[in-house]
């Protein structure tokens, strides 16, 4: 496909759901909508996407029950385990947006080793967005910016971009809701100034390459004018 999108972000919603749907506890959700992120992301790859973004967890998921927050937790370090020498050998560059502080040792050490493997790698950059919240980041960045001394009259915003967890990942072209809700969430409210948004009421573990190219789709018939006319 022509026109496609440089960079495309995923708030990967709908696993409760879908397990729900199914009788099923909802870490089996999880489990499913892990599963189908290898999918997800070698379609994009195919289809020469440079930079894939996935929002797993967030700040505030920290509130939910603490089965299933350790459930996550545990799913997540089991897939880095499994997953991070076929992501090496396929070429994928392996990033981290959010927070370390609130992981355990153990699971800061998976995810330092799998950025460290990983990063002289040049096909396409995954993001895991896990322990992230656009409000924090963006007040992370300004701590750190103060901490730079940086002069007042010095400050734009492509200085700012710069102490912000992915300065170096452009902006998403795209981005994607699964589960139906049409908002998002505290999802990269910095980079998202001028991102297209699809919205759709397929789960996350149904999202599969049907629905893919219906996303890319609508993004190739949309105009972006950038505040152009």
């Amino acid at each position: 496909m022509s026109g496609l999108p440089q960079h495309v972000a995923i708030i990967m919603d709908g696993n409760g759901r879908w397990a729900k749907k199914r009788g099923l506890p909802r870490i089996q959700g999880h489990r499913a909508g892990t599963e189908n992120i290898r999918l997800v992301s070698e379609i994009f790859a195919e289809y020469r996407i440079k930079f894939l973004t996935l929002f797993a967890f967030s700040t505030e998921n920290w509130n939910r029950p603490s089965s299933e927050v350790s459930g996550l937790l545990k799913i997540l370090s089991e897939r880095l385990e499994s997953e991070i020498k076929r992501l090496h050998e396929e070429n994928v560059r392996v990033r981290h947006w959010g927070r370390l502080e609130s992981l355990s040792p153990m699971l800061q050490k998976r995810i330092k080793q799998a950025i460290d493997l990983t990063k002289n790698n040049t096909g396409q950059t995954l993001s895991v967005a896990f322990d992230y919240g656009g409000r924090a980041e963006i007040v992370e960045g300004a701590r750190r910016l103060l901490s730079a001394r940086i002069s007042a009259k010095d400050i734009t915003e492509d200085t700012f971009k710069k102490y912000l967890y992915a300065p170096d990942i452009p902006d998403p072209d795209l981005i994607i809701r699964t589960g139906g809700e049409t908002r998002l969430s505290n999802f990269l409210l910095w980079q998202a100034a001028y991102s297209e948004l699809y919205f759709t009421d397929v789960l996350w573990p149904e999202f599969n390459r049907a629905e893919i190219d219906k996303a890319l789709a609508a993004y190739k018939s949309r105009q972006r004018r950038f505040g152009r006319i």
